[in-house]
């Protein structure tokens, strides 16, 4: 039987049949008023979406993914322990390890013995900016570099500390150095700490952009050889806006594409996704893993390369085999029960999705626009004008939540009194402040219930 005939009795419905149906149906309420709703970026969502709305869409096609690997994530601040958990980890399921280190000292063959490094990608996060420690690690994965993300991002760096690792000039002559080693996975951008610090999804993607065109103009101006090699990754922190995080991240793709290619550089980039800390709870905390559950669903369907899960009790507990055991389950079902590793691109061509990346993406290009105009990235943030603008993102935010407008169960709604965490806590889940000197306001990441939990904890 051909299409025609399988579809010969379904007659297609307009746009507008379908809204003056929808008009007939509300008995005169406003259709604006009552159906319709704006984002906090600003995109005004509708009821229905059909064919029609793609029709004056420049739709970008995506690249076909390679699939998506299983993260976890390991304080190695000693190479012993953290190589034994990593090994554990990977026998458990794991494909991926995100080691953080915190020191230079860490013996690097220590840390990666026994890993098999021609099937675990390695990702890492150094704390510390170092070209023996970057060119010894390199040395000792000498035959899988394709699998080895070292990830620096100087400027991500100053974001989040205030400070260069040393000075702006010693910072760049240490990433050329790095450079030269011929490693195309160096750079990384950590858009987590914008989105965990209050921006929303159209400063995430601007930001993201404009971060990584500090980086495309150092390769243009001193590494031009390196432009067709080099692979950018972003670390991109997933919400609980289960569609338009979707969208975020493929807006991402296409936007750093189109910016790619006016450099002449590698078009694709390296997306590890991983929950937001923005929404997650204190009080009522086993309801973060449905939080965390839904995120790593919208990261997978969004063409994550790979996907790092939060554990349940992050916040306030130390790491533990529990919580780093459920959060890598969750994405083991996802993958081996639920099918989520059976389709690439699965969101092409759903009319909701395709019009949101594009208006993610329009807005975006918009405001990473402006601050190319303003000077770049850079200058933005020593003006303290990307940290304003943050700041009120994060306030309109918090407000929606104060008034309950923006939910989070188990908090600010359906709370139960009988929740103790006082005794529970192994960390400190506030924002943490020290008085120092820096050479610009760093950007701290904080969740939207933390005067909530301080109030609660004090009438335990």
């Amino acid at each position: 039987m051909s299409k025609s005939e399988l579809f010969s009795d379904f007659h297609e419905i307009s746009s507008k049949a379908w809204k003056q149906k929808i008009q007939y149906e509300l008995q005169g309420e406003d259709y604006n008023k009552k159906l319709v709703w704006e984002s906090p970026e600003g995109i005004k969502v509708k009821p229905f979406y059909n064919s029609e709305d793609l029709k004056s869409l420049e739709l970008s096609e995506l690249p076909k993914g390679n699939g998506w690997n299983i993260a976890q994530g390991i304080y190695a601040g000693n190479a012993k322990m953290a190589n034994k958990k990593a090994l554990d980890a990977i026998t458990r399921g794991a494909e991926s390890i995100y080691f953080t280190i915190p020191s230079p000292e860490i013996n690097i063959t220590e840390l990666l013995d026994e890993i098999d490094l021609g099937k675990t990608y390695i990702h890492f996060n150094l704390q510390f900016l170092s070209f023996a420690f970057v060119k010894s690690l390199l040395a000792a994965t000498e035959n899988h570099h394709k699998k080895i993300f070292t990830n620096i991002d100087i400027i991500g760096h100053l974001a989040r500390n205030g400070n260069w690792h040393y000075k702006l000039d010693q910072d760049h002559k240490i990433l050329g150095e790095i450079l030269n080693l011929n490693h195309d996975q160096t750079l990384g951008v950590d858009v987590a700490l914008y989105g965990n610090a209050g921006a929303n999804m159209v400063q995430q993607l601007a930001y993201a952009l404009s971060h990584a065109n500090e980086y495309l103009n150092h390769l243009n101006d001193h590494h031009k050889d390196k432009l067709k090699s080099a692979v950018i990754t972003f670390k991109v922190p997933v919400g609980s806006n289960y569609f338009f995080e979707i969208a975020k991240l493929r807006s991402l793709r296409i936007l750093f594409a189109t910016l790619a290619n006016e450099y002449g550089a590698l078009e694709y980039c390296h997306i590890m996704a991983t929950p937001t800390l923005r929404n997650k709870t204190l009080y009522d905390y086993n309801t973060n893993m449905l939080r965390t559950a839904t995120e790593c669903m919208s990261a997978i369907l969004g063409e994550a390369d790979t996907v790092l899960n939060t554990p349940y009790d992050a916040i306030y507990h130390k790491d533990n085999e529990f919580g780093e055991r459920m959060a890598r389950n969750q994405l083991l079902i996802l993958k081996n029960e639920s099918y989520f590793d059976k389709v690439n691109n699965a969101a092409d061509g759903a009319y909701y999705i395709e019009t949101i990346t594009h208006q993610l993406s329009s807005k975006a290009l918009e405001l990473f626009k402006q601050i190319e105009a303003g000077g770049g990235f850079l200058v933005q943030l020593k003006e303290h004008l990307i940290q304003k603008k943050i700041k009120e993102s994060a306030t309109k935010e918090q407000e929606s939540f104060n008034r309950r407008d923006k939910i989070l169960v188990g908090t600010n709604k359906y709370a139960s009194r009988l929740d103790k965490m006082k005794d529970e806590l192994e960390l400190y889940p506030f924002v943490k402040t020290n008085t120092r000197k820096t050479l610009i306001e760093p950007i701290l990441e904080k969740r939207l219930s933390e005067e909530w939990e301080q109030e609660r904890l004090k009438t335990e």
